[in-house]
């Protein structure tokens, strides 16, 4: 099976820091997540970077950063994983859907002013599939209205507006380092800000509600065990290293594939000129008269993964049947996406090869 992604990371760039982590018997909270946390402040220009389990753990606190309550509104993205919304729902807060862009797949900015409220109390931005085209037009409205603003950067590590790396743009921005992310840690994610303000709320919530002062440890707070692990830490650290010269390269394959496929009718996810996109997810908008769902089915038959774009929230089986607002064009586009293999040696002659041949 050509797979969707492979890891940019091999045993052999990890075992010696992984012996070093061994001998030593310090599986945590060392020194290597320490350089990890460097490298995101490095690489995004934020002020300030937590590392936590996953992006999910991130959006979560950054939510409780926020002091976000029962029957507060969030405004959210439509086309994104459930978590985006999941973690606003778990708080006991409402999640609101903006509709998206059919270009982009990213909010529109009349549909999140239309859906501001009193009750309004931040604003979750998704990078659809790493791309962060809009973010800065999102982030100048919710200025002017007064709301904070998480950018849920989870695909988008590597991508950048204006020449302004994500992690940097938004209140608190959140990544992911999951299996299927071009920079992986297995699990894994962060939550990076330059609000001097958030600093020891993340301090102490990550270290289970604990505080040291005068050398006395204290448990201040309740909190949580979110930490990433130091051997995670060290696959973070190796793919830094080469990040760009990733996203460098995914962009190349993706131009390989708008080549091949744009002369049949496929639509590649619109990406700004003032923006840098990572290509997390390879996605396309099918033509009319192909079914998306047959080709990925056809594909998987010939030994190639394909999957839906990501998922229209609104239109899941919890979110419509409880708040039963279902944006349209975040519905079409899962409907009607397609994501294809990306990476170094995929084989996008062979793959567009087998998509011309569909339906013959």
């Amino acid at each position: 099976m050509i797979k969707l992604i492979k890891p940019y990371i091999s045993f052999d760039e990890v075992q010696n820091e992984f012996k070093d982590i061994f001998d030593s018997g310090w599986f945590t909270k060392g020194k290597y997540v320490e350089v990890f946390r460097n490298e995101i402040k490095k690489y995004t220009g934020a002020k300030h970077a937590y590392l936590t389990t996953s992006a999910t753990t991130a959006l979560t606190m950054a939510l409780k950063a926020l002091d976000i309550k029962n029957g507060d509104e969030v405004i959210v993205s439509d086309f994104s994983f459930p978590a985006t919304a999941n973690v606003v729902e778990d708080l006991g807060a409402i999640p609101v859907f903006a509709d998206v862009s059919l270009k982009t797949y990213n909010m529109l900015p009349f549909e999140l002013e239309n859906k501001i409220t009193s009750k309004t109390k931040a604003v979750i931005y998704v990078d659809a599939l790493g791309n962060p085209g809009g973010v800065t037009e999102i982030k100048d409205l919710c200025e002017k209205y007064n709301l904070p603003l998480i950018e849920d950067a989870a695909c988008s590590i590597g991508s950048s507006e204006n020449g302004i790396k994500c992690g940097n743009i938004a209140d608190i921005t959140c990544f992911s380092f999951h299996p299927r992310k071009l920079l992986t840690t297995g699990e894994g994610g962060a939550v990076t800000f330059n609000n001097e303000s958030f600093v020891e709320f993340f301090e102490v919530k990550l270290n289970h509600g604990a505080k040291v002062e005068n050398g006395k440890f204290d448990f201040v707070d309740y909190g949580y065990n979110y930490r990433l692990p130091e051997l995670q830490a060290v696959m973070g650290i190796k793919q830094f290293q080469k990040i760009d010269s990733i996203v460098d390269s995914r962009n190349k394959i993706r131009d390989e594939y708008v080549n091949k496929l744009s002369e049949i009718g496929f639509k590649i996810q619109v990406i700004n000129s003032n923006v840098v996109h990572n290509v997390q997810s390879l996605v396309f908008i099918v033509p009319e008269n192909v079914n998306r769902d047959d080709l990925v089915k056809y594909l998987r038959e010939n030994g190639i993964e394909g999957t839906i774009g990501t998922y229209c929230l609104s239109g899941t089986s919890y979110y419509k049947n409880k708040y039963n607002s279902v944006q349209s064009n975040a519905m079409y586009l899962e409907n009607n996406t397609i994501t294809l293999p990306c990476y170094d040696d995929v084989d996008v002659n062979f793959i567009s090869d087998k998509i011309k041949s569909y339906g013959e």
